[in-house]
């Protein structure tokens, strides 16, 4: 039986979202070479390695439980861009002759071919699908249309701090956050959703003046709604406004 102290203790926890559930670190990379336009075959290390580690930031932001994956591929990183800063002997480079990021650029291949064969393998009809059109009372063909490109994880982050870089600084330093808060904002965030009747964008879950510990409870409730499977988010065309919808 858990005593007094220890349901204390628990409740002072950081409250942490697993991000197994969501993407991984080989999907994080991938999603930095499309936002740079960069050749995959080609990758200017020191670029990506930077963007990734501030990547891994905002997520010890937001308390996500970091994956140890995601920590081994940080150093993976470090190691490739060290090894390519250092000079190599014209004999060595001969005798070696292989590029260090080389393995990295066949992962990250072998990922994105598995991901595309993944995603024409969901966009096939699915029986019952293709034969039943769905019909919502009060639905407008513009509604039914919007739902199109479904947004990841990362560009959601990216959403995210846009929208931390306008709160207000605040002069406690960490943020603790408990499941009850973030249990609260689901709930409000669904009757919010409820109310509207359609989707909505982003950022207006976020009021202009939203304080930090607001702005990073909004988003983990985000995140846990996701996770339930209650809503979905997209975009109407590639770097259109992120929209919320109910499920």
């Amino acid at each position: 039986m858990m005593s007094g102290n220890d349901s204390d203790s628990e409740e002072r926890n950081p409250y942490t979202i697993r991000l197994e559930m969501f993407e991984g670190p080989l999907d994080l990379l991938l999603h930095l070479i499309h936002k740079n336009e960069l050749d995959i075959t080609n990758i200017p290390i020191a670029l990506i390695t930077e963007q990734y580690l501030e990547y891994l930031k905002l997520m010890k932001v937001l308390n996500l439980d970091v994956a140890g994956e995601y920590l081994l591929m940080a150093s993976t990183l470090l190691h490739i861009k060290s090894k390519m800063l250092l000079p190599t002997p014209s004999g060595e480079e001969e005798e070696e002759g292989e590029d260090p990021r080389a393995e990295l650029v066949r992962r990250l291949l072998e990922y994105q071919k598995y991901k595309n064969a993944a995603a024409e393998l969901e966009g096939r009809p699915v029986l019952d699908r293709d034969v039943f059109i769905r019909s919502v009372s009060g639905e407008t063909e513009e509604e039914v249309e919007e739902d199109r490109v479904e947004v990841t994880l990362f560009e959601l982050l990216e959403a995210f701090r846009r929208v931390l870089e306008r709160a207000e600084p605040e002069a406690f330093h960490e943020v603790i956050l408990d499941r009850l808060r973030v249990e609260e904002k689901v709930q409000e965030i669904l009757l919010l959703l409820q109310r509207e009747k359609r989707s909505m964008a982003f950022h207006l879950l976020f009021p202009e003046q939203s304080s930090r510990r607001v702005i990073i409870v909004t988003f983990l409730a985000i995140l846990e709604l996701v996770k339930m499977k209650l809503i979905r988010i997209f975009q109407v065309a590639p770097f259109e406004t992120i929209r919320i919808s109910p499920i």
